[in-house]
């Protein structure tokens, strides 16, 4: 068992191969903030793992514009037709697999 910062944390030695370049950022980010570099691994993992499945930024932006340039282009049918296969639809879903008639 490691203690740190108080709290019981239990500890298994691992070994990683990585690049020179990402050593030194290591080496600098623990140095910079006055942090072991298991520490500094530790907090990057959390952070790496907790924006799985987030879109990046520049993901959130590209999606954006895609959207603002479909709804620049005209429609391509009328909204009256929307509307009606629209109706259609819920009416069929409400039919199929239930006991009881959804008014």
């Amino acid at each position: 068992m490691v203690w740190e910062y108080g709290i019981d944390m239990a500890s298994t030695k691992v070994t990683f191969t990585l690049d020179a370049d990402t050593i030194h950022r290591l080496e600098r980010a623990s140095e910079r903030l006055s942090k072991p570099k298991s520490q500094v691994i530790r907090e990057a993992v959390q952070e790496y793992y907790e924006r799985i499945g987030r879109l990046s930024e520049s993901e959130r932006l590209r999606m954006l514009r895609v959207l603002d340039e479909i709804m620049a282009r005209p429609p391509s049918r009328p909204a009256k037709d929307v509307d009606r296969e629209l109706r259609e639809i819920r009416r069929a879903r409400r039919s199929v697999g239930r006991r009881t008639p959804v008014a």
